[in-house]
């Protein structure tokens, strides 16, 4: 971002937009203060107003991210009314195609770079909760619905999660070889369903 981007409107946006940029280009060890105010064309005390310290900044970052992960996950939920089973492998493919089109968020998101998000900043812990919630929601629903195996719907969450997290983060490091945006969608069904029937009853 160009000190000519920004014209005394919405700094906290701006400061996190420069994050973006920052981290997208180097990584978040290159992130600070100074090189947001930097970016943004403001003096070096600027985000201050906005942020205490860098770890604030990152907090934001990430909890923009979950906001966005939650909005994608509930609306690949509300795609399929009365249907768990659905539900859930859309979901599951809904956060794969978040994380390779929003890789600085991802990456920020499930990093180890916030410390006691829980007491420090309450509200990112919040939506990151809402957030595997709604997976776990559709669990629930297809346990109702005697169609998912009535095993703990908590561990049947981690464990939806810890495949389609580990299949976006392989995605993003380029370990799985995928050429399109297409290859993304088809590779993350295909995947999505094996879960799908580990978990379900057969019928």
């Amino acid at each position: 971002m160009s000190k000519s981007n920004y014209h005394h409107g919405d700094l906290r946006r701006a400061l996190i937009d420069a994050a973006l940029e920052i981290i997208a280009a180097k990584d978040i060890e290159s992130l600070s203060l100074r090189e947001v105010a930097r970016r943004v064309g403001v003096s070096h005390t600027a985000p201050y107003r906005h942020f205490p310290d860098k770890d604030a900044l990152v907090a934001a970052v990430a909890q923009e991210g979950f906001e966005a992960l939650k909005g994608e996950l509930e609306a690949a939920l509300q795609a399929y009314p009365s249907q768990p089973i659905t539900q859930l492998q859309a979901t599951g493919i809904a956060y794969v195609k978040y994380a390779i089109t929003h890789r600085s968020h991802y990456r920020i998101m499930f990093g180890v770079y916030i410390t006691c998000a829980e007491e420090r900043f309450p509200s990112l812990y919040q939506v990151a909760m809402q957030t595997l919630q709604v997976p776990y929601d559709a669990i629930v629903a297809g346990q109702a619905a005697g169609l998912i195996k009535m095993t703990d719907p908590k561990k049947l969450t981690w464990t939806v999660w810890s495949i389609v997290h580990g299949l976006a983060t392989l995605l993003m490091d380029q370990q799985i070889p995928v050429s399109n945006a297409i290859a993304v969608d088809e590779l993350a069904t295909f995947v999505t369903q094996s879960l799908i029937e580990g978990i379900t009853i057969k019928q």
